[in-house]
């Protein structure tokens, strides 16, 4: 049997047990599942022959077949889930342990009443219907590769999050999705929604984490409706087991006035690829895109970047930095488009990147594609290693030249960090760039 019947195989069997067990959830959300694991099989996972997985070989992960995990919930005892929950947001976090929701690990504490903050699950089955039905899948469809429609077929685990109208949360939400390595390596498919209505605000942290390493996939998927004059602040940490596959998309639709802010921060895995669209589909929206990739030997790092810029006045930023050693690999796809009649757009990207080893490779390839004349547009890559000229100050002074490349190496991804609100994602960035700074000293 090939690798890729084989695939089908396990993910069509496992998606029949799934859909037979899914009992108090809306018919269509079952005909959103048929749909979507139809698109799956239609599609087959990508291939280098694609133009947008060029650079990137998801084949060892296809020849893995992972099973989905466990239906029902697992006994597993994980020890330590604090450490891996941001302090800002103690009282505020839904807590996920190999896909399933764990309410013993989470709390809604900080949270204001109408806020709804809801495992997936219960909302498909809930209270919720008219939100879900008028937003999930509505960004992602089939927009998207055979990932997120896998992730589609296998809707459950995740999180529902809504803010109505004029409402502030001031703690920010953590969703941290925990992977607790067992016997079996499995695959989980987080979903996430957030809907933040008219002039509401909302502090998101997304965390992917292990307990320990081991070969698993995760296959996440986050879409994100930014309301008319409202503000979604989301981080996003990847920070999963070295030996570990992660495919994500997150797609954000940003209404009048509105603003979304995004930050990623990518340590771990072997193989990572983030999908990332922003729509600014009104006028004086607005988006942050930052992130910040840390890649060590045998890593490879991908993210696929659109900006869509739809009607007039609307602003986008976007700054990525890439710091690779030994023998890793980092792509970066960032692309704007403007589209005809969006006069006004004010469009700014970079993306650049540190090479502490001859064995690192970076593909970058910022693109901007634009069919008005009113806009204000740039963009920009490098890919380099230490000035000369600044390392040769700092030796000047009397430093060590291990430290003084140290010193160097952490100015270069500070202008990340230091837009980072919340001291726990920045001091977790800082340790994990001391940490493999450290251990090239060592080598």
């Amino acid at each position: 049997m090939s690798t890729a019947v084989k695939e089908k195989s396990i993910y069509a069997d496992a998606f029949r047990e799934f859909a037979a067990s899914r009992e108090g959830e809306p018919a269509w959300v079952g005909r959103l599942r048929e749909g979507a694991f139809g698109y799956f099989e239609e599609l087959g996972f990508p291939t280098t022959d694609e133009e947008d997985w060029k650079y990137t070989n998801v084949a060892p992960l296809v020849r893995k077949a992972f099973p989905p995990a466990a239906l029902g919930r697992d006994e597993v005892e994980v020890v330590g889930v604090e450490t891996f929950v941001s302090a800002e947001a103690g009282r505020s976090r839904l807590v996920f342990v190999n896909g399933v929701y764990s309410p013993e690990h989470s709390s809604r504490e900080a949270l204001p009443p109408e806020v709804t903050v809801e495992e997936l699950g219960a909302a498909l089955a809930g209270e919720h219907g008219e939100v879900l039905w008028n937003h999930l899948g509505r960004l992602s469809g089939e927009r998207g590769n055979a990932f997120e429609a896998l992730n589609a077929a296998f809707l459950g685990g995740g999180a529902l999050l809504r803010v109505p109208k004029g409402v502030v949360v001031e703690a920010p939400v953590q969703l941290l999705f925990l992977t607790a390595p067992g016997e079996t390596e499995a695959a989980t498919f987080p979903r996430v929604l957030v809907v933040a209505e008219r002039d509401s605000r909302l502090d998101l942290i997304e965390t992917h984490a292990s307990t320990a390493d081991a070969e698993y996939l995760t296959d996440a998927v986050v879409e994100v409706f930014v309301g008319e004059g409202a503000r979604v602040t989301h981080y996003k940490v990847q920070d999963e087991a070295g030996s570990a596959y992660h495919v994500a998309a997150t797609r954000a639709e940003v209404s009048k006035d509105g603003t979304y802010d995004l930050t990623t921060v990518t340590l771990g895995a072997r193989l990572s690829r983030h999908e990332i669209e922003v729509v600014l589909t009104s006028p004086g929206a607005a988006c942050h895109v930052d992130g910040l990739y840390l890649v060590g030997d045998g890593q490879h790092a991908d993210t696929h970047s659109l900006i869509e810029h739809r009607e007039p006045d609307c602003a986008s930023r976007q700054t990525y930095k890439g710091i690779l050693d030994g023998k890793s690999r980092a792509v970066f796809n960032g692309r704007v488009y403007v589209h005809e009649g969006a006069r006004g757009t004010d469009a700014q990207q970079s993306n650049k990147n540190l090479l502490l080893s001859t064995d690192a490779r970076v593909d970058t390839k910022p693109q901007l594609e634009i069919y008005n004349d009113d806009v204000k547009c740039a963009h920009g890559a490098t890919v380099g290693q230490l000035e000369e000229e600044e390392l040769f100050y700092l030796l000047s002074r009397g430093l060590h030249p291990d430290l003084a490349r140290n010193l160097l190496t952490y100015g270069f991804a500070e202008e990340i960090v230091e837009k980072i609100r919340f001291g726990s994602i920045r001091a977790q960035l800082d340790e994990a760039i001391l940490n493999r700074l450290h251990a090239r000293l060592e080598a």
